[in-house]
Order: structure tokens, then C-alpha cells, then sequence
């Protein structure tokens, strides 16, 4: 999947977020928290909104496009 969240992970981090409380403040569901960890599935916008609003942030500062073959293409 070209879109990663590694940003998301290292802000939320950062900013004491851990699994238990994204999950019991709803920032992110489960299945969708499961889906971006393991690559196969994405954030919708309104998520991202939701997210940036929260961190006080842009959405290039939680997602980022890597190319297919990697970050050599660029």
C-alpha cells in the first residue's frame, strides 16, 4: 500500500497516545488501527480530520506516500 502511517504512530507516541487510549478516546476503531498497522488498509477523511484537529497537525505530518518500488523511485 503506497499510503504508510509510521508518522501517525511516532506522534501519537510522542504525544502519550498508546493503543488502549486511541481506542477507548474512538480516535481510531480497532479494525481500522489493525489495517494501518498492518499495511492493508487506510484512514478516511474524515478520520484524518478528526486526527489533525486533535494533534494540532497536517495530514503529510501523520501519512506518507511511499512509491511501489520504494523510496529509490522518488
Amino acid at each position: 500500500m503506497p499510503i504508510v502511517y509510521n508518522k501517525l504512530f511516532d506522534l501519537l507516541r510522542e504525544r502519550g497516545y498508546t493503543t488502549y487510549k486511541i481506542r477507548k478516546e474512538k480516535l481510531i476503531g480497532q479494525g481500522t488501527l489493525t489495517a494501518i498497522k498492518n499495511g492493508t488498509g487506510g484512514l478516511d477523511a474524515k478520520t484524518i480530520s478528526r486526527l489533525c484537529e486533535i494533534l494540532s497537525c497536517q495530514p503529510g505530518d501523520i501519512m506518507e506516500y511511499i512509491p511501489e518500488g520504494g523510496t529509490d523511485d522518488v
